[in-house]
């Protein structure tokens, strides 16, 4: 393998990268081409036009993390059972064209009789592990849809999904909370945040907490610039106060600045200590990955 072209396929977004031998980033591009734009049959082509190019060199390998893996992507790509670490994910990939483009497998792990998927995140967890040199811990994976990840002899042994993203959306813009809240989010205000965060820690359940942002803002106890971080406040802190961890815990948090450093605040009012790794995971360990498997035998 000469290059490696390193794709983040997502819902909403398509991200790519050229890396080197050596697992150095070249280039990055990012397009508003999340599988959701993409019609049926159409996923050649969009792929072709933004990363055809770099495609050309003999040699070249592409592996695509992320929601092109689904139902509604390119290639459905069969979820790979925990625990997993990099021989398990890379011995499971999707070949779209044999040696050449390949779908890493979403993972998957039970929690008694439910089971619990993630598609991309994988990809970014054994990337973080390369880049901080572990082989054990949690790591945590801010978003719509976060994951908490359990790592143990370098292999991902379980990990448990939290909807706090998108229950954020829904109560910001679907709820009776949504008639005291701006129009726009603002800018963040950290006191605000950390005060939804506080409650939540000491509340029994967001279904009671939620309603504090419809309350704080009835009786002028809250400005309402400051309600959107607030409520987001509470969602993280909800999140948070489900987890055992113990003070002095350290973990990883795995995503962009702005949510990473957000959930970085949040733990340090539970005593917890947290490491950052930015969206460059996903490069590293699709990287580490092309060097795991063999592309003769696909």
């Amino acid at each position: 393998m000469q290059s490696l072209v390193a794709v983040d396929w997502g819902t909403s977004s398509l991200r790519g990268a050229r890396l080197d031998s050596t697992g150095a980033v070249l280039e990055e591009r990012a397009f508003a081409r999340g599988i959701l734009t993409v019609t049926q049959g159409g996923f050649p082509a969009v792929f072709e036009e933004c990363f055809g190019d770099w495609m050309k060199p003999a040699g070249s390998l592409c592996l695509i993390a992320g929601m092109a893996g689904s139902q509604q992507g390119w290639m459905q790509a069969p979820y790979c059972p925990c625990p997993a670490g990099f021989e398990e994910v890379a011995s499971q990939l999707s070949w779209v064209e044999a040696g050449r483009i390949a779908i890493v497998p979403g993972l998957s792990c039970m929690h008694g009789e439910v089971p619990d998927v993630m598609r991309g995140e994988e990809t970014q967890v054994l990337g973080a592990l390369q880049l901080l040199n572990l082989q054990e811990g949690l790591l945590v994976l801010p978003g719509t849809h976060s994951k908490w990840v359990q790592v143990s002899g370098g292999r991902m042994e379980n990990f448990s999904t939290f909807m706090t993203g998108e229950f954020y959306a829904l109560l910001r813009k679907q709820s009776i909370l949504a008639r005291s809240l701006p129009e726009a989010d603002g800018d963040f205000d950290r006191p605000a945040f950390e005060q939804g965060v506080s409650l939540a820690l000491r509340g029994s359940s967001l279904l009671s907490t939620a309603f504090s942002a419809r309350t704080l803002s009835l009786f002028g106890r809250m400005d309402s610039a400051a309600l959107p971080s607030y409520l987001s406040g509470l969602v993280v802190g909800e999140e948070l106060r489900t987890q055992p961890l113990v003070p002095g815990a350290d973990l990883v948090l795995i995503g962009s600045d702005t949510l990473t450093q957000r959930y970085e605040d949040a733990l340090a009012l539970r005593g917890i200590s947290a490491r950052r790794v930015g969206m460059q995971a996903s490069w590293h360990g699709l990287w580490k990955l092309a060097q795991t498997l063999d592309t003769r035998e696909p």
